[in-house]
């Protein structure tokens, strides 16, 4: 009988180790003013935080080996620690985390059930899709997507809507989406646009044929495993789209909660909302006022919060491991019904103080939650296991 040994006693501090990957110039990889503010947040909740390298990992004994903050000199100091009660996996990049040693690490931390270990992987986004479409209460938010694998699959969507989104299956930030579409400017003869995200602007080309844009899209994605999807006409202010960008954490009952709401607007030359690509920050309830009212705006935030919390509990359910936050992109179309585009295991942290608060307070609070509760049952290795052990293509395709 498991009897939960590693849980902390009434006196004893819960404690919780940051997982990330060793790295010779800078001691270790990920967002460090990330795992300095979780170090703060845990030391005024009673909960001692430090960062553990795939490197240092040892789940053996009473002590790890790991690193704190000095804020008196900010520095980082390697030092022995006591053995975590929770482990929240931050390794960076998808690169590191298929690496053997690190899948390793991984696996040991799945298991077993001493240590509470959550978010095991990035997601993938074709994988996703297919678990939300195939669920009957997230299906009416996944816009039709598919692999894409064909010209002929690209033409046969492009005479059933009018544009679509092109999509690396392991993409980050809005890198390497491409939109392709009927063009308006000649309406007697067929010809195709495909627009490129450069940076903060795009580029547009057109092509006489759906084959001679096929050509130009197999040569840009190469090896790349992409999706292909369905456009979404998006509300707009001042004639520039906007998405909403929600984080969906576990909190301290460990229940799935929304941290907060935020939206990003479309640069005037972008194809995407994404920062890095030209977008910029902006208020959800500002932009949705514009264009469904201040009653509108309110309803469409609720329904967001409710699509959001739905989602996220099909996505632990689909994937059989435990999670515990996840950001999340969804578009509203002209007519107010809210899309789901894209989902994120490793968030990055939200600029907009409130949630950027929140959502530090929810991580803590779920590790001290996670840390006084043993898991009902053991983990079931589904299907989602495929997320964690890829074939050697799919790494060598990994962009770098």
């Amino acid at each position: 009988m498991d009897t939960n040994t590693n849980a902390p006693s009434k006196r004893e501090h819960p404690t919780l180790a940051i997982l990330t990957h060793s790295d010779e110039t800078r001691i270790f990889r990920g967002n460090q003013e990330n795992f300095i503010d979780l170090i703060q947040i845990g030391a005024e909740c009673g909960v001692l935080v430090y960062v553990m390298t795939t490197t240092d990992f040892k789940l053996s004994g009473r002590k790890a080996v790991g690193y704190t903050y000095n804020a008196a000199d900010k520095t980082w100091r390697r030092g022995v620690f006591p053995a975590p009660h929770v482990i929240y996996n931050r390794i960076p990049y998808r690169k590191f985390e298929l690496l053997p040693e690190v899948q390793q690490v991984i696996q040991t931390c799945m298991r077993q059930r001493r240590i509470r270990f959550f978010n095991p992987s990035f997601f993938n986004k074709w994988t996703l899709f297919e678990w939300l479409n195939h669920a009957k209460n997230t299906r009416s938010y996944i816009p039709v997507t598919k692999r894409l694998s064909s010209g002929e699959e690209l033409d046969k969507l492009l005479a059933e809507y009018p544009f679509l989104y092109l999509k690396p299956i392991r993409g980050k930030a809005g890198k390497g989406i491409m939109k392709v579409s009927r063009s308006l400017l000649d309406t007697k003869s067929k010809i195709f646009e495909l627009s490129i995200q450069e940076k903060t602007k795009s580029h547009i080309s057109r092509y006489p044929s759906v084959s001679r844009l096929w050509s130009e899209v197999q040569g840009l994605i190469g090896s790349k495993d992409y999706i292909i999807q369905q456009g979404i006409p998006l509300s707009s202010y001042k004639q520039r789209p906007f998405d909403l960008r929600v984080l969906v954490q576990k909190n301290g009952k460990g229940l799935w909660s929304v941290a907060g709401i935020g939206a990003r607007l479309a640069g005037k030359l972008s194809i995407t909302t994404h920062v890095p690509r030209g977008g910029s920050i902006d208020d959800p309830a500002k932009l949705l006022t514009y264009s469904f009212g201040g009653p509108g705006s309110r309803r469409i935030i609720t329904r967001a919060k409710q699509a959001a919390l739905t989602i996220a509990k099909q996505i632990e359910k689909s994937s059989g491991h435990m999670l515990g936050e996840m950001s999340m992109d969804l578009g509203v179309d002209q007519e107010g019904h809210i899309w789901f585009f894209e989902a994120n295991s490793k968030p990055m942290k939200f600029d907009e103080p409130p949630i950027r608060k929140k959502s530090l307070e929810n991580l803590i609070l779920y590790s001290i939650y996670l840390s006084k509760h043993k898991p009902k049952r053991p983990l079931k290795k589904t299907a989602a296991f495929s997320l964690l052990t890829q074939t050697n293509a799919e790494r060598d395709n990994l962009e770098r």
